[in-house]
Formats: C-alpha cells, sequence, structure tokens
C-alpha cells in the first residue's frame, strides 16, 4: 500500500512540475507582446484548462491610462480566446471577432472594474492560458 502511495505521490508532483514549466513557457511566450511602451503590471494571471473550460481573471483599469492585455496558450500567436467584460458582465471586447489576436489595447476614460474570461480557441483538449496586463507610463 505505501508503495502505491509513494508512486501517486511522485506522479502527481512530476506532473505539478511539468504544468508549471509549460506555463512558464507560455508566459515567456506571452510577455514579448508587453514591450516597451508598455510596462507590465507585475501580474501573470494563469489557468489549466480543459478544452470546455473558461478561466475568469478580475482586475481594475485605472482612468487616463492605456492597457495592453496579451495571452497565449501554446508556442505560437492566436491560441487563446479571451473576452473583456466590465463589472455587469457587457462585453468589452473580444479577440474571436479579431482572429484571436494575441493581444489588444485599451484607452479607459474612468476606472473600471473588468473580467477577462479566456478559453482555448481551437484543437487543444488541455493547456495553460496565460494572460499579462501592461500600461503605457
Amino acid at each position: 500500500m505505501k508503495k502505491y502511495f509513494l508512486i501517486a505521490l511522485f506522479s502527481f508532483t512530476f506532473l505539478v512540475f511539468n504544468c508549471q514549466a509549460q506555463c512558464d513557457t507560455i508566459a515567456s511566450v506571452c510577455a514579448k507582446h508587453i514591450a516597451p511602451p508598455f510596462i507590465s503590471d507585475g501580474q501573470q494571471y494563469r489557468a489549466l484548462l480543459l478544452a470546455d473550460q473558461t478561466a475568469e481573471f478580475h482586475t481594475t483599469f485605472y482612468g487616463g491610462a492605456t492597457y495592453r492585455i496579451a495571452a497565449a496558450s501554446g508556442l505560437k500567436d492566436g491560441n487563446l480566446v479571451f473576452s473583456v467584460y466590465d463589472e455587469e458582465h457587457n462585453l468589452l471586447y473580444s479577440n474571436k471577432e479579431f482572429k484571436n489576436a494575441p493581444y489588444w489595447d485599451f484607452k479607459i476614460s474612468s476606472t473600471l472594474d473588468i473580467i477577462i474570461e479566456a478559453n482555448l480557441g481551437g484543437a487543444a483538449t488541455s493547456g495553460c492560458a496565460v494572460v499579462l496586463i501592461g500600461f503605457k507610463q
């Protein structure tokens, strides 16, 4: 019994580290879109997803600023669908309407709490979704 427990524990540990490494690689792919004049907000929004799941991230955009949302779920651009909603769940933007663009810029006139929803947009059955946010100084 102890042997099976150790095997299961080792397998789980390996899976967790493998998923973390995958997300780190995807985050570096995504980070290429948060380049000057944009500065990262320092957060990495991550989720492990199955094909039928949607990740939800909450943040605040402050008035008078320009923001960039960059998203990825693989080593190539355009494989993560993300949508941006206000706090009342009104759709503000969806990259699905723009061939799954890997990033989009937003100029905000007044402070706004937003919800970013992300899901796998393609044949992938599972993967790591990474969303990064940058702002112009």
